[in-house]
């Protein structure tokens, strides 16, 4: 006798059947969001590279303490590009409503200021 598939078989009993996920429509960042964020990204690299180049020729602590400081401000600006690009590309997209479009405006200044608060 044929093995019947998953999708044919009974749920055992006291078995939670679970209902089917409609399929998730993947929203990316524009072509530009993305360049500008990889662009952040690749600045943030080589000033991390010349930090370790500091850290090897023994410069001092306070120098190398300015630059991660930097370096974290950096990555945090890079943080909340990203969000705001993710509210533009994939929330905002889903919300139609100009309230929702508001809330979510409200949402990105709030996430800025506490994030460059860090």
């Amino acid at each position: 006798m044929p093995k019947r598939s998953s999708a044919t078989r009974k749920p055992a009993r006291g078995s939670l059947i679970r209902a089917a996920r409609a399929p998730r429509v993947q929203v990316y960042l524009t072509p530009e969001q993305e360049r500008a964020l990889d662009a952040r990204l690749a600045r943030i690299e080589g000033h991390l590279a010349a930090v370790r180049r500091m850290l090897a020729e023994h410069q001092d602590c306070n120098s190398l303490l300015v630059q991660l400081a930097a370096i974290k401000a950096a990555l945090n600006q890079a943080i909340i590009a990203l969000l705001e690009s993710h509210m533009d590309a994939c929330i905002i997209a889903c919300a139609m409503d100009e309230e929702s479009r508001d809330a979510l405006e409200g949402l990105k200044e709030a996430m800025a200021i506490v994030l460059r608060k860090m």
